[in-house]
């Protein structure tokens, strides 16, 4: 495990880097966007975890470039209008997986919260192999945005009372558009109950926050959509390049 400096949009951009032990010649990349809270112990968990199961992991930092609620609001206007220096910062990431020395020539991406916002924005890039969106927000024009989406596997908390009609409306366009997919709503979960993020780390804004979205890890639930993520992730990362 180890941290990369790349040439960010807004400077430098520090990205966690994870890679399978032992390391071999061909590792499908996965592209790691953090929550609102930024680069935590938490994403860098989930980075080592892809790790584990053969990937190499990148997770840029993208609030590095200045006190971490400007950075926040900046990057969700720039979410809203899907153009910015942070998506140029995701591609810089993306480019650099594609680099690596044991790459594959596959990349996918996940995201949580905001990032799994931006994973649904991404799957339509026709820049990855897989997305991974889990309690993102599904945009109303979503049809268009995911015309030509690479394959999604997406997980909701039920007691989520922000992303009511996300999972829907995100199953529904992609079965419309006829993409693959594996949309699971978790009933006893609220929101972020993949993040389990430590005490110390949570700011008190992000507690305030929380309470209305019911957000809390929740292991079942989050064993459930790691072992899914990671089923489908072999189908369409690993097994579909070979």
């Amino acid at each position: 495990m180890a941290e990369v400096v790349l040439p960010g949009a807004r400077g430098d951009l520090p990205v966690f880097v994870a890679e399978p032990s032992p390391l071999g010649d061909s590792h499908a990349g996965v592209l790691v966007v953090s929550d609102a809270l930024g680069m935590t112990s938490d994403l860098r968990s989930h980075a080592e975890w892809l790790a584990s199961l053969g990937y190499v992991a990148a997770a840029p930092d993208l609030f590095a470039s200045g006190c971490h609620l400007r950075c926040l609001f900046s990057t969700m206007r720039q979410a809203l209008a899907r153009d910015g220096p942070v998506f140029d910062d995701l591609e810089t990431t993306r480019g650099w997986l594609l680099d690596h020395p044991a790459a594959s020539g596959r990349v996918g991406v996940i995201g949580f919260c905001l990032g799994g916002g931006m994973a649904v924005m991404l799957a339509g890039s026709g820049r990855y192999d897989v997305s991974s969106v889990n309690y993102g927000d599904v945009p109303k024009d979503a049809l268009d945005l995911l015309a030509d989406a690479c394959p999604v596997v997406g997980s909701f908390g039920g007691r989520d009372v922000t992303l009511r009609k996300a999972p829907d409306r995100l199953a529904t366009v992609l079965a419309e558009v006829g993409v693959e997919h594996d949309i699971h709503v978790y009933p006893d979960a609220g929101h972020s109950f993949l993040n389990d993020h430590a005490p110390a780390e949570v700011p008190r804004w992000a507690v305030v926050m929380g309470a209305l979205s019911r957000s809390k890890y929740h292991e079942p639930s989050a064993r459930h959509a790691r072992d899914r993520i990671a089923a489908f992730f072999a189908t369409h990362l690993v097994s579909a390049g070979d």
